[in-house]
């Protein structure tokens, strides 16, 4: 398994984003990062391929969710044409599951299991 994950719902609809594409990278030094996986929402709208959880390590990552690229494909204008979630990974023996609940004008996330 992934040491990081994700799962999109769409609750405009009530249902997985699929097809959303996604991007992980990781800080360096300063502002720079450097993409350590990317992929596309599945069915269920998960992505659990991201990064394997030997290359895993401690600092400061960032997912982005290209949210316009979805919208347009469902015919939808998006207000967040991307959605960028950035955390801290303290212990990378441990699995972090990275949520977004997302509709046209809004999103939420939190650290799922």
């Amino acid at each position: 398994m992934s040491g990081i994950t994700t799962h999109v719902l769409d609750t405009s609809l009530g249902r997985p984003a699929t097809g959303m594409p996604v991007r992980l990278e990781l800080q360096g030094s300063g502002e720079t990062w450097t993409e350590m996986g990317h992929g596309v929402t599945d069915a269920n709208g998960r992505l659990e391929d991201l990064l394997p959880a030997e290359k895993m390590v401690d600092g400061v990552y960032r997912l982005t969710f290209d949210t316009d690229a979805y919208f347009r494909s469902r015919n939808m204008l998006a207000f967040f044409p991307s959605v960028r979630i950035v955390f801290s990974v303290r212990d990378a023996k441990q699995h972090y599951h990275i949520p977004l609940l997302l509709s046209p004008y809004g999103y939420s996330t939190y650290r799922g299991s």
